[in-house]
Formats: C-alpha cells, structure tokens, sequence
C-alpha cells in the first residue's frame, strides 16, 4: 500500500517540461514528499512498532537511533505545513501522537525526571519550541503554545548571559553544561521564539508569567547580541559561534544560522517597522546567494546535522522573499534563485519512484538507497515553500 501511494503522486508528476511550474506542479511535489516522510520515517508506519511515534533518522529502518532530538521539531513542522496548505486530517492526526512520542524517546529526556521535553541541548529545545507554536497555529490547542512558553520561559531563556562577563555580554547557551559557548544556531530561534510569543500574546490568551512587552524587548535583546557578535555587516555572513574562550569562530558559516538571523530580523521589522531589520535579513540573504552557491546550487548535504541547514533557511528565506516591503529588483533576485534551486531539486534530485531527496541536488537516490530524514527534510520544506511562494506582481 505504501508504494502504490507514493507512485500516485510519481505518474501525476511525469508532464511535460513546460507544465512542471505552474502551482500545481509544486503542490504535487510537496504533497508526495511529505506523503514521503510518513511512509519511509514515521515509526509507527512499520509493522511491529504499532506505538513508535517518532521520526526514524533513516528510511524504512534503516537508522533507528534516538540520539537526535532536533528532527523531530523539522518532521512535524512539515507535517504543519502539509496540514495548513491541504487540511488533510492525516497530518494532524500525528500531531498528539508524536506529542506522546517526541520526548518518550528523548536521548537526554531522562536527565530531568520531571519533564521529558527538556534537553541539554539548548538549540534542540528552542527547534521543538518553534514547532509547537506552529501546531498551535494551525489547531487552536493551546496546550501546545503554553508548553513552548514555558520551555522558553524556564529553559531557554534563563541561559541568557551573564550581560557583564567579557568578551560574550550576554547570549543564550548552546548547551546546559557548556555555559560560555554562545552559538548562532541556540540565539536566532530564541529571538524567533520570544518574538512570536509577543505575536501571538493577545490571541493565545497567555495567562500569569510574563507580559507581552516582556518578549518583545527579550527578542530584541537576543537579536541585537547576535547581530554585534556574530554577524559581519559588511557581508551579511553569520558566524557559527564564540565559545568558552571567547573566540568567534568565523570559519563556520551555515545555512541555517543565516536563516534564522534573517528569520528573527525578519519578525522584528514586522513588530516594530524598524527598516533595519529588513536591511539585515536582506544582507544576510544575499550572502548566501553571492558566496555559497556553486554552479546555481548550495551544497550537497546527504546526512546528519547538515542534512537540514539549507530546509532551515528555505522555511525563513521565503517568508522574507515575499515580504512586499522590499524593493521589486530584491525580490525578483531572491525570488529567481529560490524559484531555480526548487527546479533543480524537483528535476534531478528528487526520486520520481519514491518521492525522496538524499541531499543531493542533481543526483536522485536509487530506488532501494536508504535515505537520512535530515535530507529529506530539507526536500519537503523546499517544496513546501514553494506552495507558499507568492508570484511577482
């Protein structure tokens, strides 16, 4: 039965060149992608693990390790996605049954007997935060954006700091048990938490804790210690992190640091109509496109951590290219180079067969090869994207 779904979705994809573009075509690639991940990596799919709710790191068994906690937030924000283009009651009925299952099998769960959800992991907290206000978002259930208040409030930002200490001044941790090293990849999402958190205040009904202003002026602390720390203004590069010895290293430049930098500036403007912000996430924007991309392609990314970098920066970076306020010379930049990246994708890296994406751009994988979630992820949130990516007027 699996396969014949996902060879539905295969013929309906075979048209001819010139039809392949139209909104259509991309609603068809995003829906048997993520048909896809459901049934090569959701646990429960399987015969003899009926109650596995949980993201498999390989295809069709072939890597079962819980040691990786950040993927599941990415596999249900596609499930999200799917969920709010289609409506199709498939993707939201995995929604409480991975609420069951995320942090049952968290690797570093068992370090807090209290709560399971947390992580030493700071960045792995604030990914699955992100989720779960996006499944507020597209469901109602509150359960789920009081929880990702509460991860932020006692977990996330508590690692804030201290703002006296030389040479870091603030920061939220990478790690509960590496205090001093101060990463992109735990600050970006922590200003998009605090900053959504502000968003959503009046309409989630928060009550007690914090005021809204509160996450507002936390969201910009965040992304102001980012900004005059590791982001080089000049070129729009972010740097990966300072660590315990107070070096910033800049030597590590990563997709989806950039995309969450963007991504936080991105919602600042939106909450204060600062114009800078949106200078910011431009810069940053385009360095991904003038200093990391190869032949019209980012780098193949086939596994691991890696695997998802560049579905991170897709899920911000088309937020910002249809963001009206930019200039139509921006936009039709940005919206060409994302717009032939998702072709390439479609065309030569995605298997027509399976419906998954190994990470490589012009190289699909075999009928019988086992593939990472983390590629594939970063294959289904293209596509989504490009549902979602408004024409240029």
């Amino acid at each position: 039965m699996k396969r014949i779904i996902t060879l539905l979705f295969a013929v309906a994809l075979w048209l001819p060149a010139s039809a392949q573009k139209d909104a259509a075509y991309w609603n068809k690639m995003a829906d048997g992608m993520s048909q896809a991940l459901i049934t090569n990596f959701w646990g429960a799919n399987f015969e003899g693990y009926p109650t596995r709710y949980y993201y498999n790191y390989g295809s069709n068994l072939s890597n079962m390790t819980t040691n990786h906690y950040w993927p599941q937030a990415h596999a249900m924000d596609v499930m999200v996605d799917a969920y709010m283009r289609t409506k199709d009651k498939q993707y939201k009925k995995i929604y409480p049954l991975w609420w069951q299952g995320a942090p049952e099998y968290n690797f570093a769960g068992k370090m807090n007997p209290k709560d399971a959800w947390w992580n030493v992991f700071v960045d792995d907290m604030e990914w699955i935060a992100l989720a779960q206000i996006r499944m507020w978002e597209s469901t109602g259930n509150t359960m789920y954006i009081n929880k990702a208040r509460q991860m932020y409030d006692d977990w996330i930002w508590t690692t804030w700091g201290p703002e006296e200490e030389a040479p870091w001044y603030g920061g939220i941790t990478w790690k509960t048990d590496v205090g001093k090293s101060k990463n992109a990849c735990s600050n970006g999402p922590a200003a998009l938490i605090a900053a959504r958190l502000h968003r959503f205040y009046d309409k989630a009904k928060f009550k007690g804790g914090k005021c809204k202003s509160a996450y507002l002026n936390e969201a910009i602390k965040i992304y102001t210690w980012e900004k005059n720390v590791l982001f080089d203004r000049k070129t729009g590069a972010v740097y990966d992190n300072i660590n315990r010895r107070g070096f910033i290293q800049k030597n590590w430049i990563f997709t989806y640091n950039i995309g969450t930098f963007l991504g936080a500036a991105h919602e600042l403007y939106l909450a204060t109509g600062d114009k800078q912000y949106l200078d910011d996430a431009v810069l940053a924007a385009s360095y991904v496109i003038n200093n990391m991309t190869h032949n019209g392609v980012l780098n193949d990314a086939t596994e691991g951590d890696g695997g998802l970098f560049h579905g991170i920066f897709f899920r911000y970076f088309v937020k910002l290219i249809n963001e009206e306020s930019l200039d139509m010379a921006t936009r039709k930049r940005f919206h060409d180079w994302f717009t032939n990246l998702a072709t390439v994708m479609a065309e030569e890296g995605v298997s027509h067969n399976t419906m998954l994406y190994a990470g490589r751009w012009r190289k699909a994988p075999k009928d019988d090869e086992p593939v990472g979630l983390t590629p594939h992820l970063t294959g289904c949130m293209l596509m989504e994207a490009m549902c979602v990516l408004k024409p240029l007027k």
